[in-house]
């Protein structure tokens, strides 16, 4: 049995679907605050809502479990710098109680989902592990908390925990996401003026949700240096402004809504790209879906979500 944290989220929503087409069992908490159960209906799943700050609920959760991935979080980059303490609570103390848990019920494997730039800061990329990491926003502090009480339970405990640095997903079912693509595509699907903070020349690196779903399930059975994190992206580089171009590309011209600049945000890096060959050695990771490919279907998937339900709808969400 493998417990997914957070399950009903985006990327939750995408690897439930992989692992149980390969026939595993699976068991899924989730508090609902960003994930809809609607999108685990008619899944072989065992769903349970509550919170991993409350140990009750992740004592519940973790009965029978031989591996855990835990994807829930506090995502946001901003709002982590608006309400630090909220950040640290489900990063780091809801993180800490799913270890102990995990160590009580002698639980084998431990992958937890981090991040890859907010905890580097600013540097010169691509990212690798070898760099000294050095946060900008609570966000990146409370994913290099969570990450050091891994490490420290595969020192202390035996716990086979292994960090992996996610970097900027998208894909189907990201509703909720604040992350660039998904705000954009909302944005199109309504059309408000597509909002590009900046000059738009700061980078990322985009890697399609399936991709990274090959990596998790890697992950649960690969030969690992537990207690370390391993770095996921494409290695590519990309401007805002070159993604608003793709998008466009996708969408076409006459679709797509006009694109306004606003200032810059705060806790934020320039630039970012990673470097995979860690991920490549210990998880056979080898992304296949190009930015444009990846652009496509989860456009594909956008436009055939009701607008009605309210899903899609930018308004009913904060500003990511």
């Amino acid at each position: 049995m493998i417990l997914i944290t957070g399950g009903a989220g985006f990327i939750g929503a995408n690897l439930v679907r992989s692992l149980t087409s390969s026939g595993c069992r699976l068991k899924v908490l989730d508090n609902l605050s960003a994930g809809r159960a609607e999108d685990l209906a008619g899944l072989p799943v065992e769903f349970l809502q509550g919170d991993i700050r409350h140990r009750t609920d992740v004592a519940a959760a973790m009965a029978g479990v031989e591996a855990v991935v835990h994807l829930a979080a506090d995502t946001g980059v901003v709002d982590s710098v608006a309400n630090p303490e909220f950040n640290l609570e489900v990063n780091v103390r809801g993180t800490f109680n799913l270890l102990q848990e995990a160590v009580a019920c002698q639980v084998e494997r431990f992958v937890f989902a981090s991040t890859g730039g907010a905890i580097m800061g600013e540097v010169t990329p691509p990212v690798h592990e070898d760099m000294v990491p050095r946060p900008i926003s609570p966000y990146g502090a409370s994913k290099l908390a969570a990450e050091g009480y891994c490490s420290a339970f595969w020192g202390s405990y035996g716990l086979k925990t292994i960090s992996l640095r996610f970097s900027n997903v998208y894909g189907p079912f990201s509703y909720h996401k604040g992350s660039v693509i998904a705000k954009l595509f909302r944005q199109v699907m309504v059309g408000e003026p597509i909002t590009i903070f900046g000059d738009g020349e700061q980078t990322r690196d985009f890697v399609f949700v399936a991709d990274l779903c090959e990596a998790i399930r890697a992950a649960l059975e690969a030969d690992l240096p537990f207690g370390q994190a391993l770095q996921l992206g494409t290695g590519r580089e990309t401007s805002i402004n070159q993604l608003v171009a793709m998008m466009r590309q996708v969408v076409q011209e006459a679709s797509f809504p006009p694109v306004k600049h606003v200032p810059p945000r705060a806790g934020e890096v320039s630039r970012n790209f990673v470097k995979i060959d860690k991920a490549k050695k210990f998880l056979g990771f080898d992304p296949k879906t190009g930015l444009l490919e990846g652009l496509q279907l989860t456009w594909q998937w956008f436009r055939q979500q009701p607008l009605a339900a309210g899903a899609i709808d930018p308004a009913n969400f904060p500003n990511p």
